[in-house]
């Protein structure tokens, strides 16, 4: 039989002694922040600690590169309450942010509902997650942090509203919101690379903590080889901002090791007039075609693991890898 070890829930306290001294610098570390954003499905890059609104101050500031948008943290160490509560709506409105995320070791009922509340009466633009941390070790090894989400948005509903309102929602869009979520549960029972949030869009991000590039899963009418309309997947490195130019170049000059490690030739491309560039491998396949669904997903899986495991170390030697 296996000798195997007990887990022990560890005071936050023994930790973290205090919110703005200690656990907001803690959380606002490059891997602590990963963390949390691979529970949340987003790309977390720090913008500020102690951010100024008006009389108040934010805890933590963040882009979500996945989705270029705002994202502001309030951190707890004791139970919910209405004060922060407050603070949150406050952020929200003066920082123009779309997603709040409150953090604490416990919601009571009322706090949780009022998130739900706010997530069903805001539009899919605006985001408001409740987080529980708890901290965990087995005998004396160091404490680990957990977060658990307690609230979120009901994306699905959302997705829902939205596109209805639009008068969107064909065929298509059901389809890759459907593809996405078995997708994405695809992904967390076979690999780490975590998945963003499901959405009836024709791609999803993964967020592998590279700053202005991630990896991203495709499903498109265009057919990126011949550039003719045609069904297809594919797996790229997606570069954006005003160092995508740059970066593209450096990776073209590993080029032939990069294809010989993928073990192909991949599509390099590099529009002029777009501050954007993307490296893929791609192959026929349709959203539509549900029978093919798990295929789809094992390539897109393969793909996109190796991505990862070719890409990342060139991603970080980088020149000027502090801005990438």
């Amino acid at each position: 039989m296996p000798d195997l070890g007990r887990l022990e829930k560890v005071d936050l306290r023994k930790a973290w002694l205090s919110e703005s001294g200690d656990f907001t610098p803690w959380l606002a570390q490059e891997d602590n922040l990963r963390l949390l954003g691979e529970t949340l499905g987003m790309q977390l890059e720090l913008a500020g600690q102690e951010e100024a609104v008006g009389r108040f101050v934010a805890d933590i500031l963040c882009k979500d590169l996945s989705t270029d948008s705002w994202v502001v943290i309030e951190n707890q160490l004791e139970r919910t309450d209405h004060s922060h509560l407050g603070q949150i709506l406050t952020y929200a409105a003066g920082l123009e942010a779309a997603t709040m995320i409150w953090i604490a070791p416990e919601f009571t009922e009322e706090h949780r509902a009022a998130l739900d509340w706010l997530n069903e009466h805001t539009d899919e633009k605006t985001s408001f997650l409740g987080l529980e941390v708890e901290l965990w070790r087995i005998g004396d090894s160091p404490p680990a942090p957990k977060f658990n989400i307690v609230s979120k948005p009901n994306d699905w509903a959302r997705e829902v509203r939205a596109t209805a309102a639009k008068g969107e929602r064909t065929e298509r869009k059901s389809a890759q919101l459907e593809f996405w979520t078995k997708y994405s549960e695809y992904m967390s029972s076979k690999s780490k690379i975590p998945c963003q949030t499901p959405a009836a869009k024709h791609w999803m991000n993964h967020n592998v903590g590279w700053p202005g590039m991630w990896l991203a899963s495709i499903t498109s009418l265009w057919d990126s080889e011949t550039g003719k309309t045609g069904p297809e997947i594919r797996v790229e490195l997606y570069m954006s901002g005003g160092n995508a130019k740059k970066h593209f170049a450096q990776l073209s000059e590993q080029r032939e090791a990069i294809e010989r490690e993928v073990g192909q030739q991949l599509l390099w491309y590099n529009p002029e007039e777009k501050q954007m560039a993307r490296i893929h491998t791609r192959r026929p396949a349709d959203v539509l075609d549900r029978a093919t669904w798990p295929d789809q997903f094992e390539w897109l899986r393969k793909n996109v693991e190796l991505f990862y495991k070719v890409f990342a170390p060139r991603v970080k030697a980088l020149k000027g890898g502090d801005e990438v």
